[in-house]
């Protein structure tokens, strides 16, 4: 009978001591919590925990990498692979799971899970909450650098006359200093551009960058309240720091998509461009209407000339002009969903600024 030796597994493979190239042939084994490695009249101990084991693959040869800078190479991994299970060696749980279709199924759907959440509520809540902690130094800068991209590209020198765009500054100025008494107003800087891509529109940016087009004011030029009300908004988006919002989710999307995709530097090249052509949030945008009807009725203007805005709007978005004129064709402006010109649709908001009472918030 043989001995308790003989039932030892063996594995018969080769061995580089970290100096030469040459290999050599050696016999491994396992006894206790030592990897016994012979060659020729020389045995070599190594503790179990301090070798680095190779994960099993499918496919290639396996090799396991020594303490002393030594390494065992060999050919065949179906060979090493049974040596090692009779050799009482434990694979970690990882490669486990990347052995098991089933795991790796399991994990995908839990990756596809994750990422859609972090998307969907995520992203939104972690965005508004960071929004809210970023310095007004910091608010301000980022709000600099992009209008100055705006203007290369999307805005021109504004066409209209000096006096009428101090005759809307001082408009609003005297609303906002009626809505807000203890002049507790947030930090706003009015300028107007003109813009043939983004049409009658009016933006916030961080900082407090309010931008209306030339397009917008002429669309409305026998309702200077009504754009009151317009820029009331916009200060609503102000006040909220939604435009930095936009921004942070905008970062935070770019290492979303660099954890799927493994590269963002494609995705943020186009964030300039993502913050004067995508809209807000429904909720951002009811918000925003809220504070304007508040301002609006606090500075004395009835709330209800905001329906003028949308139903202007509305006619543009059909076809029609305001005067009647046209009627049918399709316009030529591209009016982009920014802003205010953005969702809930039209009708919802000329149904809240026109039912608008003091006591709602």
């Amino acid at each position: 009978m043989a001995g308790p030796e003989a039932a030892v597994p063996v594995l018969h493979s080769r061995w580089f001591d970290g100096r030469s190239p040459r290999p050599h042939a050696v016999v491994l084994r396992v006894e206790g919590a030592e990897l016994l490695v012979q060659a020729d009249d020389t045995l070599r101990r190594y503790p179990l925990s301090r070798v680095r084991w190779p994960e099993r693959r499918t496919h290639g040869q396996r090799q396991a990498e020594l303490p002393d800078g030594g390494l065992i190479q060999h050919a065949d991994a179906g060979e090493w692979d049974a040596w090692a299970l009779a050799s009482g060696l434990q694979e970690s749980a990882v490669v486990g799971w990347m052995q098991s279709w089933r795991a790796t199924l399991g994990a995908l759907v839990g990756t596809v899970v994750f990422l859609g959440a972090a998307w969907l509520w995520g992203v939104p809540w972690l965005s508004q909450t960071l929004a809210q902690q970023v310095p007004d130094a910091l608010d301000a800068h980022i709000g600099q650098q992009t209008m100055q991209q705006l203007d290369r590209l999307f805005l021109k020198p504004s066409g209209l006359p000096q006096s009428q765009q101090d005759d809307l500054r001082r408009r609003f100025a005297s609303v906002v200093e009626r809505a807000y008494p203890e002049g507790d107003a947030p930090h706003w800087q009015l300028a107007f551009h003109a813009s043939s891509v983004l049409g009658p529109n009016a933006f916030a940016l961080p900082g407090g960058h309010i931008v209306m087009t030339d397009e917008l004011v002429k669309l409305l030029d026998d309702q200077p309240d009504a754009l009151v009300g317009v820029l009331a908004h916009e200060l609503g988006h102000v006040q909220h720091r939604d435009g930095l919002d936009m921004v942070v989710r905008a970062s935070l999307v770019s290492a979303l998509v660099g954890v799927v995709l493994g590269d963002a530097s494609g995705f943020i090249a186009t964030v300039p461009a993502a913050l004067a052509t995508q809209s807000y949030s429904r909720d951002a945008e009811r918000r925003a209407d809220a504070h304007a009807a508040r301002v609006l009725h606090a500075g004395g203007v009835p709330p209800s000339v905001m329906a003028v805005f949308f139903e202007r709007m509305l006619e543009k978005t059909r076809g029609g002009s305001p005067s009647g004129e046209g009627e049918g064709e399709p316009s030529r402006e591209v009016s982009l969903p920014i802003a205010i010109a953005s969702h809930p649709d039209h009708e919802e908001r000329i149904r809240f600024f026109r039912e608008w009472t003091p006591g709602e918030r």
